[in-house]
C-alpha cells in the first residue's frame, strides 16, 4: 500500500522586510513549506484553513506539485498574516505583526480520506490543535510535531500530552532549552527524549539550527548534518519547515524509519531547506525538480562523510 504524508498547519500570507527590498503578501505559512518540499518523494495531503482572500489559482498552483489540498477549508474573512524584519545579515528577525483572522478559529478536520495517512506532521499549531488531529488519524507508523515557545510557556500541560503521543520532535535551540530546561543540548535531548512515546517510533529529537546545520538525538546516539554552504541566501523564512518537509517526505517514501533511515533523512531535510532559502517565500520549492535534488545531495556527498547514510540515495 502506497504511503501517505499527512501535513497539517498554517497557510498564511507574509509581509517581509528585508535587507534588499520590501514583499508584500508572499505566500507562507508552515503547512505551505513543508508539503511543498515533501512533495519532491511523495503524495502529500493538507489539512489547513485560508481567507476569501488568499487566490484559488494559489491552491491550485500547490495542488500541481502533487500536494492534495481538498483538506484546506476555506473560511469567511481574511487568511492568516504575519509581517516581519530582517536583519542585515539575515541572521534574525523581528515580528512586527500577527494577524491570526481565520486561523483564531482553525478546528482541523481530517477528511476520511486522509485518516489512513501512515505518517503524520504536526505544524506547531496550539497543542489542543494537535491532539485533535491525532484523535482523528488511525494507527499512524510515525508521528512527528513542531512547536514553538508560545506554547511550551503557555500551554505546557497540553504541550507535554501531544509529546506523549509523538515519537518525532523537530524544534530549534532556544526551544529545546526552553522545554527541557536544561542549557547543554545533549542534556536537553536526553530530557525531552524521556518525554516522547515510545510506542509510535524511535524517540527521536531533532534540534535545527538555522545556517549551523541540525543535530539528531535518538537511541543510538547523537547525529549531525550541516547546513548546506550558499553564496547567496535571500529568504530564510520557510526554511525550518522546508527542512521537516523534505525530512517527513523521504521517511514516508522509503517506509523506513530506522536509525539509518532517519540519518539519510537529515540530509534531505538540510538539502530542502537550503533550495527554500534561495528565493523570496518558497518560490524555489515550486520549481524545485528531482535533479536539483540529486545535485545538491551529491554536493553533500563531496563535502562530508556521512558513514553511508546516502548510499543509493
Amino acid at each position: 500500500m502506497k504511503s501517505h504524508l499527512l501535513i497539517v498547519g498554517s497557510l498564511a500570507f507574509d509581509d517581509l522586510e528585508m535587507p534588499f527590498g520590501t514583499f508584500e503578501n508572499v505566500v507562507g505559512g508552515a503547512a505551505t513549506y513543508s508539503a511543498l518540499a515533501a512533495s519532491l518523494f511523495t503524495e502529500v495531503r493538507v489539512v489547513g484553513v485560508v481567507g476569501a482572500d488568499f487566490p484559488e489559482d494559489t491552491l491550485s498552483k500547490i495542488a500541481g506539485r502533487g500536494v492534495d489540498t481538498r483538506g484546506v477549508e476555506r473560511a469567511n474573512g481574511k487568511t492568516f498574516r504575519w509581517r516581519g524584519r530582517y536583519s542585515k545579515d539575515l541572521s534574525s528577525r523581528e515580528s512586527l505583526d500577527t494577524q491570526l483572522n481565520v486561523f483564531a478559529d482553525f478546528r482541523p478536520k481530517i477528511i476520511p480520506e486522509y485518516r489512513d495517512s501512515q505518517y503524520v506532521l504536526l505544524g506547531n499549531i496550539h497543542p489542543a490543535l494537535q491532539l485533535e488531529v491525532l484523535s482523528q488519524v488511525t494507527a499512524p507508523k510515525l508521528v512527528a510535531a513542531d512547536t514553538m515557545n508560545f506554547w511550551i510557556s503557555g500551554e505546557r500541560k497540553l504541550l507535554t500530552d501531544v509529546l506523549s503521543k509523538v515519537s518525532l520532535l523537530t524544534i530549534n535551540d532556544e526551544e529545546a532549552r526552553d522545554l527541557s530546561g536544561e542549557h547543554a543540548l545533549p542534556k536537553a535531548a536526553r530530557a525531552i527524549r524521556g518525554m516522547l512515546a515510545a510506542d509510535s517510533g524511535p524517540r527521536t529529537l531533532i534540534i535545527k539550527r538555522g545556517e549551523h546545520g541540525a543535530l539528531l538525538f535518538d537511541e543510538h546516539g547523537m547525529f549531525f548534518v550541516p547546513a548546506y554552504p550558499l553564496e547567496d541566501v535571500k529568504d530564510p523564512t520557510g526554511a525550518g519547515d522546508s527542512f521537516a518537509g523534505g525530512l517527513l517526505g523521504h521517511l514516508t517514501r522509503t517506509g523506513d524509519v530506522s536509525a539509518r533511515s532517519l540519518r539519510a533523512a537529515m540530509f534531505y531535510g538540510s538539502a530542502l531547506g537550503s533550495f527554500c532559502v534561495e528565493d523570496v517565500g518558497p518560490a524555489r520549492l515550486f520549481t524545485l525538480e528531482k535533479q536539483d535534488l540529486s545535485r545538491r545531495l551529491d554536493g553533500f556527498r563531496k563535502m562530508v562523510d556521512s558513514h553511508g547514510a546516502l548510499d543509493g540515495a
